[in-house]
């Protein structure tokens, strides 16, 4: 008989190592699932790939136990969380690689247009999203699980307890939000 979710999740966070081993394993599919619902938009070549994104979150959630997760709802939303935060890290490796760590950038031809690459639009996101989400706590979080989680309406209405039109409704004020954040 296998342990429920919760109870994986909180013996995880307590620090037992095969716990945390053991969620992931029960998981895992779905976190694939959203690592490569996200990074199928964007070139593969540029960015992550889905196991390294699943692996890294692992990482990042094995190394710390400062959360309180109660359900597998909730530990998606975190997931999605943290797949916002190492693709923007990842970004910002990148993108300070390309542009010479520091140094200063100077384009070969004019036909060249600043700001073009997936990484310079995954931290345009992540920045705009940071403003809204000083107003906008909730569609922050839509936006987090449905940009950067790859969650489907379905799945975010689920994680936040709310109907589907609901996260539909949330989901067009906050591209009209990005939208204006990232035209400024």
């Amino acid at each position: 008989m296998s342990t429920p979710l919760t109870c994986l999740i909180r013996d995880a966070q307590q620090g037992d190592r095969h716990a945390a081993d053991a969620l992931f394993a029960a998981t895992y599919a779905d976190l694939r699932r959203l690592a490569w619902a996200r990074l199928r938009a964007v070139s593969r070549q540029t960015l992550l790939d889905t196991g390294a994104l699943v692996h890294e979150s692992y990482l990042r959630f094995a190394q710390g136990h400062n959360r309180s997760l109660d359900s597998r709802a909730h530990f998606m939303r975190w997931a999605a969380q943290v797949m916002r935060s190492v693709i923007v890290d990842h970004a910002r490796r990148t993108f300070a690689d390309r542009r010479g760590s520091g140094g200063q950038h100077v384009p070969i031809d004019d036909q060249q247009l600043p700001g073009s690459t997936p990484e310079v639009e995954i931290l345009g996101v992540h920045r705009a999203l940071a403003r809204i989400a000083t107003l906008y706590p909730r569609l922050s979080q839509l936006v987090e699980m449905r940009y950067f989680g790859g969650m489907t309406e379905t799945e975010i209405a689920e994680v936040l307890g709310v109907t589907e039109r609901t996260v539909r409704r949330g989901w067009l004020k906050a591209r009209l939000l990005l939208r204006a954040e990232l035209a400024d």
